[in-house]
């Protein structure tokens, strides 16, 4: 009986993720362009990797794009989630407030910020010029590009912020009130007792940030078409749709997601392991 209430689920597991999984790792080993019939050349796709300069290029890209958003994001919504932890009236309407950017659809997103972006009438240049400050090319210059998706990722934390909202609320009050006792200030409590007791929170969402900018997509796609300037913005997830459905090379395309996959679970193991001695749990 537990079987069969349970097959809708399997059906769907079987149907629409393992199929598909075990298609794409043998596609990655043929030579596919949907319309013909799949002609096995072994690993020729992993091979061509190697000397693909467009690859490296989009690992470079991603991977750039990976270590400064991660960790500015994760440190913007800790100390986001603290300041909407205190007690101030009206504090659920600020909490909605900062939660609400993470609703906005991607493709939305994107064509807002190009406006706010804009080198010539955008609002953030507007509002740098009125104060003397500098007015730089986001959108336009290669220097700036990356940075401009990384100011955005950093902008819409709020499903990392409630996380971590969430996380600060299980912090015994009673640690704080020993910390006090020993004369510890703000800024040691946070060290020694709030960030210790919300580890395990930060590691959830440092793993799902480091998988999430590794598969960034719909923002480059929309705001930076075809990874301009000069492919600053070439993405890995760009790259792999545009073998698969611009180029017709599907077991390539298919070769990429699995060495995206390889490279994701990579990071995601050092990041694991730089947490066994970081992160402490209730109770270890």
């Amino acid at each position: 009986m537990g079987i069969l209430f349970a097959s809708p689920w399997i059906i769907g597991f079987c149907l629409f993720l393992a199929y598909p999984l075990l298609s794409s790792l043998f596609y990655s080993f043929t030579n596919f362009s949907v319309l013909r019939t799949p002609h096995w050349i072994g690993v020729s796709n992993y091979k061509e990797l190697l000397s693909d300069d467009v690859f490296h290029l989009t690992l470079k890209n991603t991977l750039t794009f990976t270590a400064a958003s991660v960790p500015l994001a994760t440190i913007f919504a800790i100390l986001l989630a603290m300041l909407l932890n205190t007690k101030t009236k009206g504090m659920a309407f600020y909490r909605t407030i900062f939660y609400i950017p993470s609703l906005v659809p991607m493709v939305a997103l994107g064509v807002l910020w190009l406006w706010v972006f804009n080198g010539h009438y955008g609002l953030l240049n507007e509002g740098l010029g009125r104060i003397g400050l500098p007015t730089p090319p986001w959108l336009t210059d290669p220097a700036w590009s990356k940075w401009t998706l990384v100011i955005i990722s950093v902008w819409g934390t709020g499903n990392a912020m409630v996380i971590y909202l969430a996380g600060l609320q299980d912090v015994p009050q009673s640690l704080y009130e020993a910390a006090e006792i020993d004369g510890a200030k703000v800024i040691g409590k946070t060290i020694h007792v709030t960030i210790p007791m919300i580890s395990p929170v930060i590691l959830f969402n440092v793993i799902m940030g480091i998988i999430g900018s590794m598969q960034t997509f719909a923002l480059p796609y929309v705001m930076f078409p075809g990874g301009q300037p000069a492919r600053s913005t070439y993405f890995f997830s760009m790259y792999l749709y545009d073998n698969a459905f611009q180029f017709q090379r599907m077991g390539y395309a298919s070769a990429l997601g699995w060495v995206m996959f390889a490279i994701t679970l990579a990071l995601t193991g050092i990041a694991l392991k730089f947490s066994s001695k970081h992160v402490h749990y209730e109770g270890g």
